[in-house]
């Protein structure tokens, strides 16, 4: 698994575009990663209403609580789903608008730095051994191509936007998660 720092592309993840990007104010400043965690409808796993609400296409009718979230705009640059499956929707050189209102060491708008994956799953499911061997080869990926992400720049959502934000929640296992990556 290899990231393009050209086309901002990690072969083997399936290309899904979404609309919901933009340029980065600074494309050579990159150096944090915020893990996500997202399910849709809450709580329920499979489907395609993650890859529908990140390229605008969620249908409003078919849960009340889409009709609640039709008018978001959100994307991720990968997310990774229950069995380990690898979506790419923005490419790394660009903006994706995944943490929106956020702050990471003194420094607001996050996503202008950062490279946003999401997880399928939410605060309250553990989450599948497929997914952490596949978010270590992902984040070991992007390491490469990004050298200034280092350990300590690789976060969730909920230290980026504390207080608005809970994911990847309480059932992410950091400790393992490090484990599986070189220092």
């Amino acid at each position: 698994m290899k990231l393009d720092q050209n086309s901002g592309l990690l072969d083997g993840a399936e290309y899904v575009p979404s609309p919901n990007q933009d340029e980065r104010p600074d494309p050579m400043h990159i150096d944090t990663l915020i893990i996500h965690a997202i399910s849709l409808p809450p709580d329920c796993f499979g489907g395609c209403h993650v890859e529908e609400l990140f390229t605008n296409c969620l249908n409003p009718d078919q849960h009340d609580y889409f009709a609640e979230i039709q008018d978001l705009r959100v994307s991720a640059h990968f997310l990774i789903k229950r069995e380990g499956q690898l979506l790419q929707f923005v490419p790394t050189t660009m903006r994706a608008w995944h943490a929106g209102e956020s702050c990471f060491q003194g420094c607001e708008k996050v996503n202008d730095f950062s490279i946003g994956i999401e997880l399928e799953g939410c605060d309250t499911v553990a989450f599948e051994e497929a997914q952490y061997a596949r978010l270590a080869a992902v984040t070991q990926s992007i390491r490469e191509a990004y050298p200034a992400i280092t350990l300590n720049r690789i976060v969730g959502h909920s230290d980026v936007s504390p207080g608005r934000k809970t994911d990847p929640g309480p059932s992410f296992d950091w400790p393992s998660y490090r484990k599986r990556l070189k220092t």
